[in-house]
């Protein structure tokens, strides 16, 4: 299933109740359906941006709803929810579609403002045709739409020497305390019943890592995600227990699954193993307890995500980056186990969502380059590890801190027997630099995470 995505600027005036005088506004919105846009029929769609209103607000948080019915009900209505001058108001309004006066019925947009109930202004919005059209054709998208729950059942399929991995990472915003779930289905190489176990640690910003291990416990192949030595993790919701630790918390994804490597290879496990976000950006609400400490997050940002394979890298590192306005980063990089490989530099898969748009475009394209050339590349090392790249028109570096007071070191076993160790921070710091050819490379964006990058970096 696809849906349609497209971005769209207007200008206009408006003019407060308790004012005499109009104001210039802009406002800059993405539209985002879980169809595809049909004339003769209604669609909703979401709506995110940003207004501006001079001398009164400049709020890149907008949000709100379209209902696009040129045909059906003869609108396309606006309702949208912004601050302006520390009051919270919604702007309402139509353009009602004619075919006496198509062009500008459809690009004419009158408006009311609201406070609450309260009627707050009027304006007039106009869609610039001389230099709206083009990139507003241009920024149509149609994006497959997958649920994020479809990707929560098991994949294993009673192969021996396989592990299956369902993680979650979130922030609590109160505390800035991270938290990490490991849920995992272990099929050892040799035959023997596959088990399921796992782990759940605590980050604070000040003070002692702390977690708790649960299972192994026999598997008892649940149809909806993992399940085992009461502790539970479906689409939806997280619960369990483990020594000290309890908790239950919610997911409300907040965007479109993220496939780090490519998306065939999820499908179709031909590589050693692949990773992928079922939902790239998710809030959390609910309680999280440990010994003293009791969290109850609300609105935490974090990721679930989904791991399928042999096993573990040879070494390899992590990291998922909140970066704000919808923006997410992923990266992983690895080293194979395969003895012929295993002297190669890392493959690099690095996956940056912002504005609603993904890059590199192809998931293959940071880690093999074109026949090779161009491929990203990753430094490994603690507490302090890089990755950088470029594609034609764009680069990338990112650097992560993994302070080691902030850290924790968990070992355990592959499918193999072999041993692995990884060092984890849920509250690691991490500074990334976006840059764009126009003739020499300029920055084009910069990101400084404090304590809120979620990070690892392993070895076998």
């Amino acid at each position: 299933m696809r849906g349609t995505a497209f971005k769209e600027t207007m200008l206009g005036t408006v003019r407060l109740d308790a004012e005499t005088r109009d104001r210039r506004i802009r406002l800059d919105l993405r539209a985002e359906a879980d169809g595809i846009l049909r004339p003769h029929r209604t669609t909703r769609a979401r709506v995110t941006g940003r207004i501006r209103i001079a001398g009164i607000a400049d709020d890149p948080d907008v949000e709100g709803e379209l209902e696009v019915s040129p045909l059906a009900r003869r609108r396309i209505r606006y309702r949208l929810a912004f601050t302006a001058d520390g009051r919270g108001l919604t702007l309402d309004g139509w353009k009602s579609v004619t075919a006496r006066r198509p062009l500008e019925s459809m690009t004419v947009l009158p408006f009311t403002l609201y406070e609450g109930d309260a009627r707050a202004g009027e304006g007039v919005l106009r869609f610039p045709l001389a230099t709206g059209l083009a990139p507003f054709l241009l920024s149509f998208r149609f994006p497959r739409r997958e649920s994020p729950s479809a990707h929560f059942a098991p994949r294993w399929n009673g192969t021996p020497g396989r592990t299956e991995v369902w993680y979650t990472t979130l922030t609590d915003p109160a505390s800035g305390t991270g938290i990490w779930l490991h849920h995992e289905l272990t099929a050892p190489a040799d035959g023997s019943e596959p088990f399921a176990h796992g782990w759940v640690a605590a980050f604070p910003r000040e003070g002692e890592v702390r977690h708790a291990r649960f299972g192994p416990v026999p598997w008892t192949r649940p149809a909806d995600g993992f399940a085992g030595d009461k502790v539970t993790a479906v689409p939806g919701q997280l619960t369990g227990s483990a020594g000290d630790f309890h908790w239950k918390l919610t997911e409300r994804p907040q965007a479109s699954p993220l496939f780090t490597f490519p998306r065939w290879s999820w499908r179709r496990p031909l590589l050693p193993a692949a990773q992928m976000l079922p939902a790239a950006r998710a809030t959390y609400d609910g309680q999280f307890s440990y010994g003293e400490h009791t969290l109850t997050p609300r609105g935490a940002p974090g990721a679930s995500a989904r791991i399928y394979g042999h096993g573990n890298a040879h070494r390899w590192t992590w990291l998922h980056a909140e970066l704000g306005d919808g923006d997410v980063l992923e990266i992983v990089a690895a080293v194979s186990t395969r003895p012929g490989l295993r002297r190669l530099p890392p493959l690099v898969f690095l996956r940056l969502r912002r504005q609603g748009r993904i890059w590199p475009r192809r998931a293959e394209r940071s880690a093999v380059g074109w026949l090779g050339v161009g491929r990203f590349r990753a430094a490994f090392g603690l507490p302090v590890w890089t990755v950088t790249g470029r594609t034609a028109l764009r680069s990338i570096r990112v650097e992560v801190d993994q302070p080691a007071e902030r850290a924790l070191t968990l070992e355990y076993r592959d499918p193999d027997g072999a041993r692995a160790v990884c060092r984890n921070s849920e509250c690691a710091d991490a500074r990334i630099v976006l840059e764009r050819w126009w003739g020499r490379w300029r920055p084009e964006a910069s990101w400084v995470l404090d304590g809120t990058a979620h990070a690892e970096a392993g070895e076998r």
